[in-house]
């Protein structure tokens, strides 16, 4: 992955603004797929969540715990949905592993350190990632990556 990849993780405005509801999307390859997550978001804050605010102010008077919610419930959505239904895969970093790097292949100390965590219900995967958001919206956590590795094994690579 590029420099820019690497960085890339899930950012919102400031909270209670004007364009609380948005993630900031740099430029290049990760803006796709900050923008297939914005729509949930965007769906989630306006239909699905209580509140008793009209359209446009549930949009604008989020705060940073609801702005953690509305990105969790869409990456587990967008995880169940590429599961098809019946699954869904979360990968995180654990701490640092030492190991030789297998003949042929190049060691990144990225992709040996992904744990993956299956769920076979849609509310426990989000439960599980609203638990875990820091590591998709932390500064230096490749949350972007992490979200398509995600998406690569609630898919499956069959598939």
């Amino acid at each position: 992955f590029s420099c820019e990849w690497a960085a890339a993780h899930f950012r919102f405005r400031p909270p209670h603004s004007g364009l609380a509801y948005a993630l900031e999307a740099g430029k290049g390859g990760t803006r796709a797929i900050l923008v297939a997550v914005q729509a949930h978001i965007i769906s989630y804050l306006l239909f699905t969540r209580e509140t008793e605010c009209t359209h446009l102010e549930r949009l604008c008077q989020v705060g940073r715990w609801e702005q953690g919610q509305a990105l969790a419930m869409a990456l587990a959505e967008i995880l169940w949905a590429a599961g098809g239904g019946g699954r869904a895969v979360v990968c995180l970093i654990t701490a640092p592993i030492t190991m030789m790097p297998r003949e042929g292949y190049r060691a990144n100390s990225f992709t040996e350190r992904i744990q993956l965590f299956e769920f076979s219900e849609k509310a426990a995967a989000q439960g599980f990632i609203s638990d875990h958001i820091h590591c998709f919206k932390g500064e230096g956590n490749h949350g972007v990556i992490l979200f398509l590795y995600s998406l690569l094994f609630s898919r499956t690579l069959e598939r």
